[in-house]
């Protein structure tokens, strides 16, 4: 019989997600054997957790809110777009004789397939809103930049903040020909193609932090959240004319991405999505 892998996500808080179920069915679809977890780590004590999961014998784990800047610096070698975003949502514990630890970044790359692919959006020559600049846009705005938009821009209560993530990735945006610039939430700009949040608000519930003038009819407003953090958000779009989207397409191909460095297949992730959809909107008080 085989013994299967251990991998899990590690956050504070970590009860809520739900990445095992969704890599369970990858697992199954694939013929991988994998027994993934959740792993609720000290918001002191992060490292030492994850180093204990890794000596234990796991070989990976996906990291949440709040240790993704964390993460990144644990590992010996990260990919290109962990090195962007100075920000890893994936490990792989690779034996030092294999050049150690792996840092990636799967959030941006499984927003935008979300996006273009299961929303059918297409990013090129759009004006792209991202809110917040905090691990999560950070890690995503690289594969956006790369999504060609004609503008990004990046909101934040510390412009500050944002100015740095938009100087990091200055040159990438050069390179693509995408306008980049960092603003304050009392003046982001009007009339956004696409707004993503990419902020806490929704944790905290604590409503959406600019006006509707973001917006226009058609606008395609994402939360990264799902599930009830996201409702709110939701309901504020619709109620101004957008297209409201949660953040659970994005969550399952970023998984998908994640359990392609572990395992070296890739897993279909229409199915899966399909399956989370129907759990979470049963989940949902109506």
């Amino acid at each position: 019989m085989t013994t299967a892998d251990r991998y899990a996500v590690a956050g504070n808080p970590v009860e809520h997600s739900r990445s095992p179920l969704i890599h369970a069915q990858f697992a199954q679809q694939t013929g991988q054997a994998v027994d993934y977890g959740r792993l609720l780590c000290p918001l002191d004590a992060f490292k030492a957790h994850i180093q204990a999961f890794s000596a234990g014998g796991a070989k990976g784990c996906n990291v949440t809110v709040p240790f993704k800047f964390e993460a990144f610096e644990l590992a010996a070698r990260r990919t290109p777009r962990a090195e962007l975003a100075q920000a890893a949502n994936t490990l792989r514990f690779d034996a030092g004789s294999a050049g150690g630890w792996v840092a990636d970044n799967t959030d941006g790359v499984g927003l935008v397939r979300d996006i273009t692919v299961n929303a059918g959006v297409a990013l090129a020559g759009k004006r792209v809103l991202l809110l917040g600049a905090g691990g999560a846009s950070a890690g995503v705005m690289g594969p956006l930049i790369e999504a060609r938009p004609a503008e990004i821009v990046m909101a934040n209560r510390t412009v500050e903040k944002a100015q740095a993530i938009v100087d990091r990735h200055a040159a990438w945006a050069a390179q693509h020909g995408v306008k980049l610039s960092a603003r304050g939430l009392q003046d982001p700009g009007t009339a956004f193609d696409v707004f993503i949040n990419g902020t806490a608000a929704s944790l905290a519930g604590s409503g959406v932090p600019v006006g509707p003038e973001v917006l226009k009819p058609g606008t395609l407003a994402l939360d990264m959240m799902y599930g009830p953090a996201a409702q709110a958000f939701l309901d504020w779009a619709r109620s101004h004319g957008a297209v409201p989207r949660d953040g659970l397409g994005m969550l399952v191909e970023q998984a998908a991405e994640s359990f392609a460095l572990w395992r070296g297949v890739r897993p279909d992730t229409a199915p899966v999505l399909a399956h989370m959809r129907a759990l979470v909107d049963a989940a949902q008080p109506h």
